[in-house]
């Protein structure tokens, strides 16, 4: 194929569109005022959190206009779309599994807004199962969870539409595909596990006054649905006396138990059980208390595995018998390592898979404990799957990392051989680029490591355009995956960073624990610390650095951009939680105290979350990166207001002559089964609006 290489000229001359020929969009302000401590906090766009108001509807259109008026002014905005339109365009086939006599797998032939969920006989022949593509016009209904009876004759599936978490769900006989009539709405947070061929247990919340998108949902609950019954008739297992914020059910493979999970955070939780084989068994405590996670693994017979972190905050995996299931009697199984451990089982062997640095090391275990063999890997990447039946004679596990598409490999239990199942063909020379593992110093002393993604024979002189990117919480991991449009990125000469900050699950429960509540300035250190390496070492500079982070990486960004808007040119938060002293009013966002504790807590609690809340720390007078926040309009998780008020602050109080604009995608979540061409849209105007803004005239596209 003929490249056309366009050299990636940067230029200190300012950008067509300034700050100051931008007129933003009016933003009228109220004198609303909350007391925290007797101390008075102003909340002058507090009418944004109205989302069924025609008034935000209006602000959101307005904001909108401006916004996408200014991307398309970029003249390089179409070549970046069509670049990555083209290197997305390849078959995606993920890794099968088998349900009674079919093997089932998702497939997406490219540019398919919503993958495909097909399946094959014994014969090999293909069959097309469940097209989301086909649920809605515009094809922002997706499919979310897909969970079939035990012999494989009943499918039980939910949706999303437009991105929401709340999902309905659908039941068909599996053969023939037909709908058997059941339907269930308003499920939320929820597996769908079956008990034999009878029915479903799922999770939901009350319907919320209010809106259904903002509301405050707090109790949740566990119903088991009857196959046949109308949802009126669902039986209450779990959540009427006990007040639980997520809870969640799953029977074991022998349909003899009910295993309970309840928590009040999103670490942390409570274990039950109960004896399905016995009519109205009563429900059986395993643990007590929040402090740990404790999760069943599996289970033989009577006896228990069970993965957990308590008296090992690497996790471990115990076993106990059921007559007797609380932590007194738990035995190791598989003891505590130094690195994190995440298990999985299939063929009868349990799967260890350990995270060291960041990067997966996996070891195959018999159900006593003993290592049959550590499984070779075919590099340094992240390694998921090595699950299934206990029946099972092979096994399929997918590996990546940042320069190598993900590809699915067929492993045997019996003789730990691997061959390659399915291997994606991209239009993208992975052997052009390298990812280099760093550890770099934090504030305090402590060594976070981060992996730095570059085209090879890049000149360290620090005019390179870099994405730094981060999340820093609840305990989730950063490890290293392929993505078309960072492929794309590096494709034009761009650096990509990724820093494993604490507050995520890189080094267990400790390093979790070292970015929470009242530690959750390390956090934000732990970043800053990551761009000044980058900078000290001359990948990059402030002029060539943006920031990048989602969600709980969307405060990130905000708090950093807030506290340093000197270190970076361009800032990228999405769907982030941008007001800490209310996030916990909205949706489920009470369940993240564990993380951040909440303003009416103390009043040393208060006075530290305001010390760093993003919407509460916007000067004016400052001059603040170019900035575009992302969101959707139906993001029920992150609820959007927190992005709206966040922009509001950054271009009423904005100085300098860099934009601030906000980018508002409607009939979108917080990001899960958003559409192909939603995502790839999204991503070509972030990367435009960064190179942009760096000064860049024109970029390599191949």
């Amino acid at each position: 194929m003929k490249k056309v290489i366009l050299s990636m000229l940067v230029s200190s001359t300012i950008v067509s569109v300034s700050q100051a020929q931008i007129k933003y969009p009016q933003t009228k302000k109220t004198d609303k005022v909350d007391s925290y401590f007797e101390t008075k906090i102003p909340d002058p766009y507090r009418w944004l959190e109205d989302d069924r108001s025609t008034e935000t509807a209006d602000w959101v259109k307005a904001q909108n206009q401006l916004t996408f008026g200014y991307l398309s002014a970029i003249p390089f905005r179409n070549a970046i779309k069509e670049r990555m339109e083209k290197l997305w365009n390849y078959e995606k086939v993920s890794a099968p599994f088998k349900e009674g006599k079919y093997t089932y797998y998702y497939k997406n032939n490219g540019l398919q807004n919503q993958s495909v969920l097909y399946r094959k006989d014994n014969s090999g022949k293909e069959e097309l199962f469940l097209d989301p593509n086909t649920f809605s016009k515009d094809a922002t209904t997706s499919l979310d969870a897909v969970s079939f009876s035990k012999d494989g004759s009943l499918c039980a599936y939910s949706i999303s539409e437009a991105g929401s978490d709340w999902r309905k769900v659908i039941f068909i006989n599996a053969e023939t595909k037909g709908s058997i009539g059941d339907n269930l709405i308003d499920v939320k947070f929820s597996g769908l596990s079956w008990k034999a061929n009878e029915g479903v247990y799922y999770s939901s919340y009350d319907k919320p006054k209010g809106s259904e998108l903002s509301a405050k949902t707090d109790q949740h609950k566990l119903y088991f649905h009857k196959l046949g019954t109308s949802q009126s008739e669902d039986v209450l297992v779990f959540g009427d006396k006990e007040k639980r914020r997520y809870v969640g059910g799953s029977v074991s493979d022998d349909n003899h138990y009910l295993f309970i999970s309840a928590a009040n955070s999103t670490s942390g939780n409570e274990l039950y059980l109960q004896d399905l084989t016995k009519p109205n068994a009563p429900i059986q405590l395993i643990h007590a208390g929040f402090e740990y996670d404790v999760d069943v693994l599996d289970n033989q017979g009577t006896k228990l595995f069970i993965v957990t972190n308590y008296k090992a905050p690497n996790k471990r995996i115990v076993t106990v018998d059921v007559s007797n299931p609380t932590a007194d009697n738990w035995k190791d199984c598989i003891a505590e390592t130094d690195q994190v451990l995440s298990p999985s089982t299939g063929a009868g062997f349990i799967f260890a898979n350990y995270m060291k640095d960041a990067v997966s090391l996996v070891k195959q275990f018999d159900y006593n404990g003993q290592l049959v063999r550590e499984i070779e890997l075919p590099g340094l990447g992240t390694a998921t799957g090595f699950s299934g039946k206990n029946e099972d004679t092979s096994l399929y596990f997918s590996f990546t990392n940042y320069v190598t598409p993900s590809s699915t490999y067929q492993f045997s239990p019996v003789d730990g051989k691997s061959s390659l199942y399915v291997q994606p063909k991209v239009d993208f020379v992975s052997g052009d680029y390298t990812s280099k593992q760093v550890f770099y110093t934090s504030k305090d002393g402590t060594k976070v490591p981060m992996i730095i993604t570059y085209k090879k024979g890049t000149p360290l002189n620090g005019k390179n355009p870099t994405i730094l990117y981060a999340y820093g919480g609840f305990n989730v991991s950063l490890t290293p995956s392929f993505s078309i449009a960072n492929a794309v990125w590096l494709e034009m000469g761009g650096i990509y960073a990724v820093a494993n900050l604490r507050g995520g699950g890189e080094y267990g429960k400790k390093w979790h624990d070292a970015g929470t509540k009242m530690q959750k300035q390390n956090v934000f250190d732990d970043f800053i610390a990551a761009a000044e390496y980058l900078i000290a070492q001359k990948y990059t500079s402030s002029n060539f650095l943006a920031i990048k982070g989602g969600s709980n990486g969307g405060l990130l960004v905000g708090a950093t951009m807030t506290q340093r808007p000197d270190l970076m040119k361009v800032a990228l938060p999405a769907v982030g939680v941008m007001d800490m002293l209310r996030y916990h009013t909205f949706t489920a966002g009470a369940g993240w105290a564990y993380d951040y504790g909440t303003a009416e807590d103390s009043k040393a609690m208060f006075d530290y979350i305001k010390s760093y809340s993003p919407v509460h720390n916007v000067k004016a007078g400052v001059k603040y990166p170019a900035t575009l926040v992302t969101t959707g309009d139906h993001d029920d998780r992150v609820v959007p207001a927190h992005s709206f008020k966040f922009a509001a602050e950054l271009q009423a109080k904005q100085a300098g002559s860099n934009p601030v604009l906000i980018r508002i995608e409607t009939n979108a979540g917080h990001g899960a089964g958003k559409p192909v061409s939603k995502t790839i849209e999204e991503a070509a105007d972030l990367q435009a609006f960064t190179l942009y803004n760096m000064g860049v005239k024109t970029v390599p596209i191949q």
